[in-house]
């Protein structure tokens, strides 16, 4: 096989696991990045998220990361769900409705590695699923699966923005693809939804301002900045993905290991406001809110209701 066609039998492979799409870029320097995320931590937006400020080079170098590495593959795998949480329940956000994605997505990748590795012979890759520090938007960005958008998610014409950036980083020659262009035009709906002005700027989010810092990040007190500006969410926030005209064209997820428990469908919030540890246990088994542990959904609960009352 040439690269064109290596390319594209990893394409059809990765849709044929399940993702939603795959793109190809050479690995090197992000030099274009490099400058923005400096200018990023250096103006403290990544609040008490201290693990962003580490290994500044590998974010920016995947030959860092994987030794000899020529390539980098992206990957989407959708999670917008078919069946959402009431309207009268406190929130999370739509990734962790079912099975930790970490898991889930990682499974799918180690598949797809496989089966490169039975069918181009002896090569060393690595499977990433924001699990080290790489900067997945950019790469899937570079790799023409989307654009990063003003609310700094990626976002796809066809499908929106409701799902998984994955990686794997190889050393052999693929293929590389095209960026694609920015579809956001004169929109601003992200940055005027927002509750608490979190994005600061077209393309710029204070992470610290972001309700999905708060709730799930930051293992101390919620600042009282955040008063009033909760919108019920208990767990991340969707916010400026719902508002997005793109996610009008996305589709339910066929991921059976991101069926939710019935519970979290059919609580309102008197019931989160009384929730013991072992049903909490018991909704969140293997999912992603496990991160915030009971103590920590709780004090998310009570500060949204302390609003409340």
């Amino acid at each position: 096989m040439n690269l064109t066609q290596k390319s594209h039998w990893i394409k059809e492979r990765a849709k044929a696991i399940g993702f939603l799409s795959c793109g190809i870029s050479k690995a090197g320097f992000l030099e274009e990045e490099a400058p923005r995320l400096e200018q990023w931590l250096q103006a403290n937006h990544h609040g008490q998220m201290a693990y962003m400020a580490n290994h500044f080079d590998k974010r920016l170098d995947p030959t860092k990361l994987v030794e000899g590495a020529k390539s980098v593959i992206s990957v989407l795998y959708n999670y917008f769900p078919e069946q959402k949480q009431t309207p009268d329940s406190f929130q999370i956000s739509k990734y962790a409705y079912g099975e930790d994605y970490h898991l889930v997505v990682k499974d799918h990748l180690k598949t797809l590695l496989h089966q490169m590795q039975e069918q181009f012979g002896d090569f060393y890759g690595r499977v990433f699923v924001d699990s080290a520090p790489i900067l997945e938007k950019a790469w899937a960005a570079k790799s023409g699966l989307g654009w990063v958008g003003k609310n700094a998610n990626l976002i796809t014409k066809s499908v929106g923005s409701f799902y998984f950036i994955a990686e794997i980083i190889v050393d052999i020659d693929l293929e590389a693809d095209a960026p694609t262009t920015d579809h956001c035009g004169s929109c601003t709906a992200c940055i005027d939804a927002c509750p608490t002005e979190a994005i600061i700027a077209p393309y710029v989010i204070d992470g610290s301002k972001c309700i999905s810092y708060a709730t799930i990040e930051l293992k101390e007190q919620i600042p009282s900045y955040f008063l009033n500006h909760m919108d019920d969410w208990m767990f991340g926030c969707d916010v400026c993905q719902d508002v997005c005209p793109w996610n009008r064209f996305a589709t339910p997820h066929q991921e059976p290991r991101f069926t939710p428990n019935e519970k979290l469908l059919q609580f309102h919030k008197k019931d989160w406001e009384e929730i013991t540890e072992e049903l909490f246990q018991e909704i969140f088994k293997k999912s992603a809110v496990k991160r915030t542990k009971f103590a920590g959904l709780q004090r998310n609960i009570q500060f949204i209701s302390s609003l409340q009352s």
